[in-house]
């Protein structure tokens, strides 16, 4: 798919601006006038939390939901869900948190696709050093799920709940923060459609890149 690409000098910058497409996306919603949004974790969002913290808005309209959670015990601090509780919630976001700490964890995905909206106002991304964005990984069976929300295989010390490309194609918009020189290999990939690697096969209505000068250049 195409991408509309925002080059930013510096990782702070890239979350600023990242933060700021947020914001103006949530102005102008699907639905009812709550904003439909899906995150992701890893370390890249949380400069992008902060500075959507750091406006004082409202969020009490905004329904989060998390497009990828590792399986660990709750407080654990692996879990995504800390970075937007710790943020997003404090200005009145509702979290929709994945339900990782459930026993039977085919049960939880479907239980969890059951809550989803039909159509993301937006789905945020990164970009893995080995191409992956959500948590789906290259050679993983995930990448071939059909359902909305599926278990992985075990990744860097954890299984975790992700979800599939069918549901990614459900966003007005795709939003990537893509940051660091490590990440210049993969997101040259992304940018020519390399679709050998996972985050290569998304597709959604629009896809915008924000990356800094380092991701960019490498």
């Amino acid at each position: 798919m195409d991408h509309e690409l925002v080059s930013v000098a510096t990782p702070a910058d890239a979350a600023h601006a990242a933060a700021q497409f947020m914001i103006d996306a949530a102005a102008t919603p699907a639905i009812d006038g709550h904003f439909a949004v899906a995150v992701s974790g890893g370390r890249t969002p949380r400069l992008m939390f902060d500075d959507i913290v750091a406006t004082d808005d409202d969020l009490s309209m905004w329904d989060v939901w998390q497009v990828d959670e590792r399986v660990a015990p709750e407080g654990d601090a692996a879990r995504n869900l800390l970075d937007v509780t710790t943020t997003l919630a404090t200005r009145g976001a509702q979290i929709h948190a994945l339900p990782v700490g459930e026993a039977d964890l085919e049960q939880a995905c479907a239980l969890y696709a059951a809550s989803l909206p039909t159509t993301f106002d937006l789905i945020h991304l990164g970009l893995g050093t080995d191409g992956h964005t959500a948590s789906l990984v290259p050679g993983d069976a995930v990448l071939n799920a059909t359902q909305p929300v599926a278990v992985t295989s075990f990744y860097q010390g954890h299984r975790r709940l992700t979800f599939t490309y069918a549901t990614l194609a459900r966003a007005r918009v795709l939003l990537w923060l893509v940051t660091g020189a490590e990440k210049a290999n993969a997101l040259a990939r992304l940018l020519t459609g390399d679709d050998d690697i996972p985050a290569g096969r998304v597709s959604a209505a629009r896809s915008v890149i924000v990356a800094d000068h380092a991701a960019l250049e490498g």
